[in-house]
């Protein structure tokens, strides 16, 4: 866990309210390690904070489900707001400036409709993916996964 705390600002739900967008990422996930990673390491990625549900002890908020945050990308805003899915993402591409054009565009009308079809199709392939992933050599942020 320390490699990962020094990757990534890792949050509790007290820290929240005060700082950016809280993401609720799976750490067992090699894929969803390498994009949070991508994620922490670009301009901006420092006003996001990162919670691994993998971890059992992961502080989720009375909202969350450890079930439901492991079948899905959650985001909370500092308000306490918990986006999923296509919403979630837009709502960290807002924190990166390089990435403010995905987010401009995820609110042209029906673009978030477009892009939360092809998030659920992803997530019926991401067992698969992520085992091929790790057959190239991708590590997943929890190593008790």
């Amino acid at each position: 866990m320390i490699e990962m705390q020094e990757r990534f600002h890792m949050r509790t739900n007290a820290e929240t309210s005060a700082r950016g967008p809280t993401v609720y990422f799976d750490g067992s996930c090699p894929i969803c390690t390498a994009e949070i990673g991508h994620y922490a390491s670009l301009e901006g990625g420092n006003r996001l904070g990162f919670v691994d549900v993998s971890d059992r002890g992961a502080e989720l908020g009375s909202d969350l489900s450890s079930d439901e945050a492991m079948r899905r990308f959650h985001v909370r805003l500092p308000d306490g707001t918990l986006l999923s899915g296509a919403r979630a993402f837009a709502e960290v591409w807002k924190s990166l400036p390089g990435w403010r054009w995905a987010a401009r565009l995820s609110m042209v009308p029906g673009v978030i409709l477009v892009l939360e079809v092809g998030y659920r199709v992803f997530l019926t392939t991401r067992p698969a993916v992520s085992k091929l992933a790790k057959r190239f050599g991708a590590r997943s942020a929890n190593a008790a996964s």
